[in-house]
């Protein structure tokens, strides 16, 4: 009996195809595909990776069309780090849902509950801006529409997973991260 793979737990890392449709953009990809594939980095999960893709979005099926394409190989995890990530987990979710340590959520904020409505439309505006003035107008579209459209602190500080790997991409935005990150955690 041959062994499937399940498509959220592999590892993916890309392929020298993958690495030259980053360069070319010969395939055509989405602005998501790609964006996927940008982030692609042989550490992250189907899982992982699922964190930067809004909710309509499915990751198993972007995954499927980049192993179809060629441009990522998938790795089943290893046996060892399984055990450990399933130790990790009742850890991590026995951490206070008041101490703002939901899923998804950078570490070390306040209880989403706390935050008003004024503070996650200054956290939009905030990602939004940082965005436009260091990346550029119309580079991240999708990523800046995920924000415009996420109701609550909750799903702000999801997509900050996002942001936050735009920001470290970019050169500008790699040396601005620390600084950007402690005002925006001001909101957040």
């Amino acid at each position: 009996m041959t062994e499937t793979l399940d498509l959220t737990a592999a590892i993916y890392s890309k392929t020298a195809a993958g690495q030259q449709e980053i360069q070319s953009r010969s395939l055509g990809l989405s602005p998501l595909v790609r964006r996927i594939l940008v982030l692609v980095d042989g550490k992250r999960s189907g899982r992982d990776l699922s964190a930067f893709v809004s909710g309509s979005d499915d990751i198993e099926q972007i995954l499927g069309a980049l192993l179809s394409q060629g441009c990522v190989a998938a790795e089943a995890p290893s046996k060892a780090a399984v055990p450990a990530a399933r130790a990790a987990a009742p850890a991590a979710s026995a951490a206070p849902e008041s101490a703002g340590t939901t899923a998804g959520a950078p570490p070390g904020l306040p209880a989403a509950e706390t935050r008003t409505a004024k503070d996650n439309e200054m956290a939009r505006h905030f990602m939004i801006n940082s965005i436009n003035s260091i990346i550029g107008q119309h580079m991240r579209v999708s990523l800046i529409h995920d924000i415009f459209h996420a109701e609550s602190t909750q799903a702000l500080r999801t997509i900050y997973h996002a942001w936050e790997a735009s920001m470290a991409g970019h050169g500008m935005g790699a040396k601005r991260l620390p600084e950007l990150r402690e005002k925006l955690f001001k909101v957040l």
